[in-house]
């Protein structure tokens, strides 16, 4: 029964929309990034990244390569939309935005995160075989079908990064509305919205609709006699976001995403020349339907799994950021701190107070002196450049840290040499204190 629902062939009118779409905005997001600055911010005026741990060795090219670079990914985005050559640029686009993501994180972003997944899961779909140059060079490809599993490889993954960011959302900081107080602070001077989102009122609708919001959106939009109002509301929460959050092409990938709620026919009508398809529904269970249903399986697990880390580490993940990442906690802490750094010649016990401006951009010295990985890896960029002086060096931190609108309190263990100790991935690294008894 599960093979005969998942390979059922079905209209592929939403998958091919949804390329076109999709090609457009991985597009604009990288020729965007050039034009905004962000690429030279980032990644040009940087002295180094830092990158998820693991990878240091993956670092910015030199000079205006980095420009180069998201040109290369803003066209293959092109050639995604236009299907053509499409699994060559569906899947080097996976690969190259997935190098931008481990070779920063500075500026993470959760979106960034769901962006390079959907990116693989696109290389990976026949999303060229229709209303593309790949099916109008070779004719012998064009298909108006395709298999029900793809459909809903899509939809669960919706199902599990809405319904875990909706019950992250209930925590005291959110429940009580400071949460948003915080978030709308840096927008008071937004021109004709500025004002109103200081407002109390405000800040309790934007609470409860973002909880409810994200908890019910899949569920309504997959009920037909709830699709239409769920279709306006999602349409009104991404616009909202993307004025007020400015968080790139996310807002409308995100309403890109409900072509998928609709029926195939309707998008047909809409989007594509070919009105009327006849589906040969005749099942067949292809012979790699138990690889495709394990690849599956072990995928969604993992997506089910690795927001739930965090329930495994000692402490609050709100103050140890340990097993945040990956987990679709968006938009729920703010975070500010100041740190001075402290390095002491092994030999001859001289002491060395870093200053950070002659190291790191303003955004990389917030990163610093808030996150625990952010300052571990400094102080191992210090201990290498100490190193390459001929001195033996220790590095300690003073550091304190504030969550959303708590007090300072002190975050990591000033007597520990941060330079001496490994970074820990799976297990709580003792050096950060416990959290503060607020």
């Amino acid at each position: 029964m599960r093979a005969n629902f998942l390979f059922k062939k079905i209209d592929n009118a939403q998958l091919i929309v949804f390329r076109i779409f999709y090609g457009l905005l991985v597009s604009a997001e990288c020729y965007g990034a050039i034009a905004t600055g962000w690429v030279r911010r980032t990644l040009v005026e940087p002295k180094f990244t830092f990158s998820f741990i693991g990878f240091e060795w993956l670092q910015p090219l030199p000079g205006n390569g980095m420009y180069i670079y998201f040109a290369i990914m803003g066209t293959l985005g092109l050639m995604i939309a236009l299907g053509y050559r499409y699994r060559f640029a569906a899947l080097a686009f996976a690969l190259m935005w997935t190098g931008v993501y481990l070779m920063q994180k500075t500026s993470y972003n959760n979106h960034y995160y769901l962006l390079m997944l959907l990116a693989y899961i696109m290389a990976f779909f026949p999303a060229h075989k229709d209303a593309s140059l790949d099916a109008r060079l070779h004719p012998n490809i064009r298909s108006h079908s395709m298999p029900n599993w793809i459909r809903w490889t899509i939809i669960l993954q919706l199902f599990i990064v809405y319904t875990y960011a909706s019950v992250a959302k209930l925590y005291a900081d959110w429940l009580d509305f400071s949460m948003i107080e915080v978030l709308m602070q840096s927008k008071k001077d937004y021109a004709l919205i500025g004002e109103l989102l200081q407002q109390k009122w405000v800040h309790k609708i934007v609470a409860i609709f973002g909880i409810l919001f994200d908890l019910l959106i899949v569920p309504a939009l997959l009920w037909k006699p709830t699709r239409k109002i769920a279709f306006v509301l999602s349409i009104f929460f991404h616009l909202f976001n993307s004025i007020v959050f400015q968080i790139g092409i996310f807002p409308y990938l995100s309403l890109a995403f409900t072509l998928f709620f609709f029926e195939p026919q309707t998008i047909r009508n809409i989007f594509l020349k070919t009105k009327t398809v006849e589906m040969d529904e005749t099942l067949v269970l292809p012979k790699s339907k138990s690889r495709i249903l394990g690849i599956l399986g072990i995928y969604f697990v993992i997506q089910i799994a690795l927001p739930l880390r965090h329930h495994f580490f000692v402490d609050d993940v709100l103050w140890t950021e340990e097993g945040h990442r990956l987990s679709w906690r968006m938009m729920l802490r703010s975070r500010s701190g100041t740190i001075r750094y402290r390095v002491v010649n092994k030999e001859t016990e001289k002491v060395t107070y870093i200053s950070l401006n002659d190291h790191l951009t303003a955004k990389q010295r917030n990163r610093v002196a808030c996150y625990p990985d952010f300052s571990w890896q400094f102080a191992q960029r210090l201990k290498k450049e100490f190193a390459e002086k001929g001195e033996d060096v220790q590095v300690f931190v003073d550091n304190k840290v504030k969550v959303n609108q708590g007090s300072y309190h002190e975050f990591i263990d000033p007597e520990v040499d941060l330079a001496s100790v490994p970074w820990k991935h799976f297990s709580h690294n003792e050096w950060i204190l416990p959290s503060p008894k607020e």
